[in-house]
């Protein structure tokens, strides 16, 4: 019976102890190597007596020892936190004091800049200072310890915590346990029958769940973690160069980076042969640069991917296998297997029938077990499903408004707090957005606010010059009725992103509502 993940690890190990598990730039490393850096990791904790089932924060960039931070603490018994370490000072104090994590692992250079902020009671590992001639008497020590501290752990127990932003500006820490990782794991592998030959181009932040997804693949399947590191995001060829060197033959990514990928039409140049599958999931892809990635390459089997933090990696799917006209949305599809979606309308009723919108809600293993050290929140968003009254069950509620089509394929809408009252009329901001970049494709990336004490319609895009903002209102409104024709306009050269990539929403939405 599998309980713990590294149970998943220990077995790959077995099987290929010398086959390549993280191609790190010029450095790679194998699968018995990272084992033994992991367990290093692992005695160390021990060894400061740290508790097990304990929160330790990661404060490394995307490498090789982030990865084996990572599995030390799972060897330990206890569960990792990364955390971005270009987060500034405050937003990382904000975490560490709701979290209070035992202990952070870093190096002696990296933890310079949170130094400060580090409340006394947390212990640190600094990887770079852990002594060579104290590395087989650690091992030696801490594999026995070890073996007893993961041998209580039930698979209901934590893996990981995962930070996602807070309307109050500090985050929430999403907990994520073993079994909704086993439960997703062995979707994933029987429906995309990955084999023990996946090799990973891994772009996503260590603090986003695609990369925990990636950190369960390498211990369960032996697939090989290809860092693609962060910089890379501003020169796209770049990352193709990396994939088409190392022969990457499975993509995760949010939808931002293969937008400037197609807008670049770097696909007629970089062939990427080995590619086989590629999964999309975090945000809306535009069919039109959708279909750009499918006509160029038509041996990949594309996946859009739809499910917020609050659910271990994804619920719903979608596996591309027909045309889809440009201005049409992409479904986000079907519900993963032991995963069931309630469509709930206003007054928690189920809505089934076709065109009918409602709150996308999640009930099975998938859920997440709540936000750490935050009972209300958790109460607000994991509440008991209004259609079971005989037992208890949670259900997590999106927050996203969804509908069935025709096919019953389940078709992203837009944010249930995207949704306002304009002029009088009930107005879906993300109606508006995907008008103007998927219908319009007035500019390439744009994002839609809404100003609720001047009752603006907001929008904020990228152009390399401004827009005559005549022209936009004349082009929009041969589409969209006048109240939902945006008021102001902002052009900027580059629209921020949040951590995980994508557009930082929340900053805008402040921004007009000082």
């Amino acid at each position: 019976m599998r309980i713990h993940l590294i149970q998943l690890f220990e077995e790959t190990v077995s099987k290929y102890p010398q086959k390549t598990a993280v191609i790190d730039k010029d450095r790679s490393v194998t699968f018995s190597d990272l084992r033994q850096k992991a367990i290093e990791t692992a005695a160390t904790i021990a060894l400061k007596d740290i508790p097990q089932n304990k929160p330790i924060g990661v404060f490394l960039d995307k490498s090789v020892e982030s990865v084996y931070a990572d599995l030390g603490i799972l060897y330990a018994g206890d569960f990792y936190m990364n955390l971005d370490i270009k987060t500034p000072a405050e937003r990382i104090k904000n975490i560490l004091q709701l979290v209070e994590p035992a202990a952070i692992i870093s190096t002696s250079i990296q933890i310079k800049s949170i130094a400060t902020v580090i409340p006394d009671n947390v212990k640190l590992i600094l990887l770079d200072e852990l002594g060579r001639e104290e590395e087989e008497e650690r091992r030696r020590e801490g594999e026995k310890e070890l073996g007893e501290r993961r041998a209580t752990v039930i698979d209901t127990d934590p893996s990981c915590i995962i930070n996602t932003s807070g309307s109050t500006g500090t985050p929430k820490g999403v907990v994520l346990n073993h079994k909704s990782f086993f439960d997703f794991i062995d979707w994933a592998v029987e429906t995309f029958r990955f084999g023990d030959d996946l090799v990973m181009g891994s772009l996503s932040p260590i603090v986003f769940d695609i990369y925990s997804f990636e950190l369960c693949m390498l211990m369960a399947k032996a697939s090989t973690l290809v860092v693609l590191p962060a910089h890379l995001a501003a020169f796209p060829a770049k990352i193709l160069e990396v994939l088409e060197k190392h022969q990457v033959n499975f993509l995760f990514w949010v939808p931002t980076i293969m937008v400037n990928i197609a807008n670049m039409d770097l696909l007629s140049a970089f062939r990427l042969e080995s590619l086989r599958t590629v999964w999309f999931a975090g945000e809306v892809f535009p069919t039109k640069q959708y279909n750009y990635w499918h006509h160029h390459l038509p041996q990949v089997t594309f996946a859009n991917l739809y499910g917020p933090i609050e659910i271990t990696l994804d619920c719903t799917y979608y596996i591309i296998n027909k045309e889809i006209p440009d201005e049409e949305p992409l479904p986000i599809g079907y519900p993963c297997r032991n995963t069931d979606i309630l469509i709930l309308d206003d007054e928690d009723r189920l809505v089934a029938e076709p065109g009918v919108e409602g709150e996308l809600c999640v009930r099975g293993t998938s859920l997440a077990m709540g936000y750490y050290n935050n009972p209300e929140k958790t109460a607000i968003a994991f509440v008991q499903n209004p259609l079971n009254k005989a037992y208890p069950e949670l259900i997590y509620r999106t927050g996203d408004i969804v509908c069935l089509n025709d096919e019953g394929l389940i078709m992203f809408k837009g944010r249930k707090d995207n949704i306002v009252k304009h002029m009088g009329y009930r107005t879906d901001l993300g109606e508006i957005e995907h008008v103007i970049i998927n219908t319009l494709k007035l500019v390439k990336n744009g994002c839609i606010v809404y100003n609720h004490d001047e009752k603006q319609i907001t929008l904020f895009y990228e152009a390399p010059e401004e827009i005559p903002v005549p022209q936009f209102r004349m082009e929009i409104g041969k589409v969209l009725p006048k109240y939902m024709i945006p008021t102001v306009y902002h052009r900027l050269e580059q629209l921020q992103r949040n951590t995980n990539g994508k557009i930082d929403r929340l900053f805008y939405k402040k921004e007009v509502n000082k």
